[in-house]
């Protein structure tokens, strides 16, 4: 037996509890590696992998001053009195009960001004607050600490608050856990279900979608949690994967599903419309699933933990949803049969059974769009240009505690630190100088710390050397938000400019590490190889397509169109969170900058998902087209079946990305209003405006293979109409 689709899905079909058992098999297992490997194999923190500035001077300080975990500040916490000073009485008996509160002094390592009175930058200006650096070393302690400080809050005429490295890092892990629970369980699955619901019109059929992405995402986080052992990955791939799968999940289950209840309407027998939705839907699937792969590969290349963890789950869960929409939903078709129509929904319910035939609405609009081709075509690509122009000014950036909302501990801290200590921060920036003990090289680095001190940008300074002399470390405070434009743009200009100007004509080798440094690199690794990643994908999506419709001017038209997609959805992401126009309506936050992965993200995404649309409605364009030879009757067939369970497939992922963007994470949000909105901009405006139009205008032409291609591989999407008829027949 030939192995191809349509075998998978008979077997399956004819065999439902064996399939069915051994995917139930597949998630105990997977369940099991998620709950004993998954918890403690995620990180908060996302690092180039290219070896980069900062981690190379990170390296440096740690062989030249090996840290103290006693000593190595990471938060400081803020304690402030309007009504008392920190010499009166009341101050110091506070300050001594909280660092020696047993929760504080397990941390064994709060340094105040009691200890040191002569010790500057311990004290604000005006004498109401104080700050005490503190030193954590892991999850346990910082949550202690946040426990501890959370309790005291405003007590009495003392104000609390801690920032700091590891509370910021814990606070983003919280507000990613609860983004995840808030927008995509309480938001995305429920609207998810509203949506499948309407588009089938039953019960049943619109529960069978939502159990197979649920599979599906249980099944990619088991393999996440086992990829996690091997390789470090961001703990955003945990909403990356939730929302992939759902999206995924969901759209392929609603396309074979689909089909079957189509072929049933014609009066194939129920394992005939199995087979045949095999040897069709399932095939487009499959090749939809594998464009998308290809679209998520590219961020691999891109040497950052984040793109590749996000990239991992994206993937992951992807093949997963293709296999499951392969074998196991035609199980579930096989045992269900025609009661996968119970439940049904009334006027919805009937109005369901129309699927796979032309929708009166959609006909009207794409005859209309037809009869003026031209201009139907011009206004509407003129229209997407035009909100892809904002593109040109886009900034990006990442997210610090400034992000943060104000309700989090650190963002508290923050906000307390820039008040009363607006020039110290955790987050110093180091200069690591090497061949310090050269007369040249010294005298480069006190002059480089002079030249930092007149600058109003940086704070304070302090230069330590090692046990030998050999290597100098300049310790430099940069105010504010580390991950400020601010802060970006003056320890940028640091490393490139001042810093090599300074030591230029010395042997010193001299690198800058720090918060804001490791942010310059990270964002350098995600934008340096973004022209090399859309090439990728471009020429490989190209190709794939090329050789799945034998058309060059078909494949070159889809990859164009998605193009205008993601341009759009680039400059409504400008419009509203640089220039913040909606941003208050739709309940978002203005920002300077978009997040730095973001665009690549949605690129790849994109691409990967609106590809799903583009060959599941080429494939019956294509399919009819072979019928007919009619280009015109072929397009107006195509779009008009097509278009009810695209548009409603395309809705599904808008209500899962919203609720990333419901959430408190300006990076998510950033995210989920990105592939929401370029995904209704595909669906409806390109998918029944720009594509016909635009085949009706080129004709014949859209079928065009040039002689010398002739040798590809024939891989038709839905199957040639003869074979379909020989299922129905047989």
């Amino acid at each position: 037996m030939r192995l191809s689709t349509q075998t998978v899905a008979a077997a399956s079909a004819r065999h439902p509890w064996r399939t069915i058992g051994a995917w139930i098999a597949i998630v105990v297992l997977a369940v099991f590696a998620i709950v004993t490997l998954l918890g403690g194999s995620l990180t908060t923190e996302g690092a180039p992998t290219n070896n980069p500035e900062s981690e190379r001077a990170d390296e440096a300080l740690f062989r030249a001053l090996p840290p103290d975990p006693g000593t190595a500040v990471t938060d400081i916490v803020v304690i402030r009195a309007d009504e008392h000073t920190v010499d009166s009485a009341e101050f110091e008996e506070y300050v001594r009960d909280f660092v020696g509160d047993d929760e504080i002094t397990a941390l064994g390592r709060a340094r105040t001004y009691l200890d040191d009175p002569n010790a500057g930058g311990l004290v604000s200006e005006d004498g109401h607050a104080t700050i005490v650096p503190i030193a954590l070393t892991s999850d346990d302690e910082t949550e202690a600490l946040l426990e501890r400080v959370g309790a005291i809050g405003d007590e009495g005429a003392f104000a609390v608050s801690v920032t700091g490295e590891e509370t910021l890092d814990h606070d983003f892990n919280l507000l990613s856990q609860e983004d995840l629970e808030n927008g995509e369980l309480k938001f995305g699955l429920p609207a998810a279900l509203i949506i499948l619901l309407l588009v089938f019109g039953a019960v049943v059929a619109g529960l069978v979608p939502l159990l197979m992405a649920m599979v599906s995402i249980v099944v990619a986080l088991g393999l996440t949690a086992l990829v996690a052992q091997q390789f470090e990955l961001s703990v955003f791939v945990i909403n990356m994967l939730t929302g992939m799968g759902l999206a995924l999940g969901i759209d392929y289950s609603l396309f074979v599903v689909s089909r079957y209840r189509e072929e049933r309407a014609r009066g194939n027998a129920e394992f005939a419309a199995i087979e045949i939705s095999g040897a069709t839907a399932s095939r487009a699937v499959l090749f939809s699933g594998t464009v998308f792969v290809i679209a998520m590969f590219g961020m691999l290349l891109v040497p950052s933990s984040i793109m590749r963890s996000l990239a991992t789950g994206a993937i992951l869960v992807g093949i997963v949803s293709v296999i499951a929409a392969l074998t196991l939903l035609p199980a579930v078709l096989g045992l269900l049969k025609d009661r996968v129509n119970a439940l049904r929904i009334p006027v919805v319910g009937r109005r369901s059974e129309e699927a796979g035939t032309e929708g009166r609405f959609w006909g009207a609009i794409v005859r209309g769009v037809l009869r003026r081709p031209a201009l139907s075509l011009t206004l509407s690509v003129a229209a997407l240009l035009a909100l892809a122009l904002p593109v040109l000014t886009m900034n990006v950036g990442t997210s610090g505690v400034s992000s943060l909302p104000d309700r989090f501990v650190s963002k508290q801290g923050y906000l307390a630190l820039e008040q009363d200590f607006s020039r110290v921060t955790p987050d110093p920036t180091t200069v690591v100088v090497s061949n310090a003990t050269s007369p040249q090289v010294s005298a480069a680095v006190e002059s480089l710390r002079a030249r930092i001190v007149g600058d109003p940008r940086f704070g304070g300074t302090a230069v330590e050397r090692s046990a030998d002399g050999e290597v100098a470390v300049l310790t430099v405070a940069v105010p504010g938000d580390p991950a400020s434009s601010e802060a970006i743009d003056a320890v940028r200009e640091l490393r490139a400019e001042i810093a090599d100007e300074t030591f230029s004509g010395t042997d010193a080798e001299v690198l800058v590490g720090g918060t804001t440094s490791e942010n310059i690199d990270y964002f350098d690794s995600v934008i340096d190889p973004a022209p090399w990643v859309i090439a990728l994908v471009l020429l490989l999506t190209f190709v794939f397509l090329t050789v799945v419709f034998r058309s060059v001017v078909v494949a070159g038209t889809a990859v164009l169109l998605n193009l205008l997609s993601v341009g759009a959805a680039y400059g409504l992401l400008v419009l509203v969170f640089q220039e913040g126009i909606g941003a208050g309506l739709l309940g978002f936050q203005t920002t300077d900058a978009i997040e730095a992965w973001v665009p690549l993200f949605l690129f790849s995404v994109l691409f990967g998902l609106s590809m799903d649309y583009q060959v599941f409605l080429l494939s019956r364009i294509r399919e009819r087209y072979d019928e007919t030879r009619d280009t015109t009757d072929a397009v107006t067939f195509g779009v008009a079946s097509t278009a009810r369970i695209i548009t409603g497939a395309a809705l599904i992922i808008v209500a899962v990305f919203a609720g990333f963007a419901r959430g408190d994470l300006i990076m998510f949000q950033q995210m989920g209003f990105g592939v929401a909105v370029a995904l209704l901009l595909d669906a409806t405006v390109i998918r029944s405006v720009v594509l016909p139009s635009a085949m009706k205008l080129l004709g014949e032409w859209n079928w065009y293979l040039p002689r010398w291609l002739d040798w590809l591989p024939r891989l038709e999407v839905e199957g040639r109409p003869s074979a379909t008829r020989e299922l129905a027949e047989s």
